[in-house]
């Protein structure tokens, strides 16, 4: 696989890091008594309050990536012979066309998930005649059933498919004559020249996909960010947001160079709901805001307001009028410098201490 050349990381992450003050009963008289009950008052007024609010935390984070087309694959021969011709890098190729000529005859390209790994011929049986017959179906060659056996009738079809294209009218298909990929490929770069030499392992060509897509990096410290699935923003160099959703999520890992350890990376791929937003962009740094979770409708307080109970978990101090107490929370979700709180009493408005 070839990859392209990323646009420099750039991270702005939102997750708050939590940092609070120990609460000891021996040392403030704040401390939950061991009874049971959740509140203590106390007389002091804190330095600083806050409201609680209810809102929608989003734990959200942008990164930098690259618009291009995505990962390329290089095409190595398989037939022997020279090479005659070559397509004109960063045009399009079609299933039932040529990638490439050897000696002359075309090199086929079909769309499919199986490697072209074997020669062809009736009495064959396997997924990949299956995979063959429908690319003939596709292509308006008929009078045989799609299934998996290559039969006498599909040899038919395959001398009709072979006159086409100036081939010898053999009714079998030799190994290196056909190519599949997913669908149409963008000639991404030429690795030989019309008259060298081609043979089994011979690099020809590299080819993408047609689509223009957005690719990330992203670290293992970033995981929760790669879910294959998840719909992301693109952020396009003239400000334009492009919606997307992650296509697909691979991991990497970078072999240990001198000093420098192995290092294990994310390379996100995202694929843009309308390719319309990015006409006229070829290739181009873009940001992509990423969502890892979303809470609607909670009840928050800043970070800073938490209090860790000797007793464990944490608390936050409620002002009432003139005084205050220690009520324990639950802790949800933290995000933008907030956490997600729930307690006895504790609701929208409420006023809690903010520790100096």
């Amino acid at each position: 696989m070839r990859r392209r050349r990323r646009g420099g990381r750039v991270g702005m992450a939102a997750v708050a890091v939590v940092v609070v003050g120990v609460v000891t009963e021996a040392a403030t008289g704040w401390g939950l008594p061991h009874g049971g009950n959740n509140a203590q008052a106390h007389s002091d007024l804190p330095p600083a309050t806050a409201k609680v609010t209810r809102q929608t935390l989003l734990d959200s984070q942008s990164e930098s990536g690259s618009l291009g087309h995505g990962d390329t694959t290089t095409l190595k021969g398989a037939l022997q012979g020279t090479v005659t011709a070559l397509p004109a890098a960063d045009s399009v190729v079609q299933r039932g066309a040529a990638l490439y000529r050897v000696d002359n005859t075309p090199v086929i390209l079909l769309y499919g998930t199986l490697p072209a790994w074997r020669a062809m011929a009736p009495g064959m049986t396997g997924d990949d005649v299956l995979e063959f017959e429908q690319n003939l179906w596709a292509l308006g060659y008929r009078g045989f059933t799609v299934d998996k056996e290559y039969s006498s009738s599909t040899a038919t079809a395959v001398k009709k498919w072979q006159g086409d294209l100036g081939l010898t009218k053999t009714g079998t298909v030799e190994a290196g004559r056909i190519v599949y990929a997913s669908g149409p490929v963008r000639i991404d770069a030429l690795d030989a020249a019309e008259g060298d030499a081609a043979g089994p392992g011979q690099s020809i060509l590299a080819y993408s996909g047609t689509a223009r897509v957005v690719t990330v990096e992203l670290s293992v410290q970033d995981a929760r960010l790669a879910v294959k699935g998840d719909a992301v923003t693109v952020t396009l160099p003239d400000g334009t947001i492009a919606p997307g959703k992650i296509a697909t999520v691979k991991t990497v890992v970078q072999p240990a160079q001198g000093n420098s350890p192995a290092v294990t990376k994310f390379d996100v791929t995202v694929a843009l709901d309308d390719q319309t937003k990015i006409n006229g962009l070829d290739q181009a740094t873009v940001d992509v805001g990423f969502t890892a979770a979303k809470r609607e409708n909670v009840l928050t307080v800043p970070v800073a307001a938490l209090l860790a109970l000797a007793e464990g978990g944490y608390g936050v101090q409620v002002v009432d009028g003139s005084g205050t107490r220690i009520v324990a929370v639950q802790t949800g979700m933290f995000a933008s410098g907030r956490v997600e709180v729930t307690g006895d009493g504790i609701d929208a408005g409420t006023v809690v201490g903010m520790p100096s």
